[in-house]
């Protein structure tokens, strides 16, 4: 079923980069458009495959999705030792 996105009604847009370790994530904060960007250290997003262009994923999906965890089977990929 397809469905028009707004982003006032509180969408997020996410874009990954061409390598597959840059995300950039767009939202309408109630004031202007917000940008959230995030590079992995090591690893790729995962993304998953688009039909039709677009994707929709749920709010546990992403956040697996940003923390470089793979959402088809959540397991941690990889974590720093040490921060700084």
């Amino acid at each position: 079923m397809w469905r028009a996105t707004y982003p006032h009604a509180g969408d997020l847009y996410i874009f990954r980069g061409r390598r597959g370790d840059l995300a950039k994530i767009l939202w309408h904060d109630g004031v202007g458009l917000s940008l959230y960007a995030k590079r992995l250290d090591r690893g790729k997003f995962i993304w998953p495959s688009a039909n039709a262009g677009a994707v929709s994923i749920s709010a546990g999906q992403m956040a697996y999705m940003l923390e470089g965890i793979d959402w088809r089977n959540p397991q941690l990929t990889w974590r720093p030792q040490s921060a700084g």
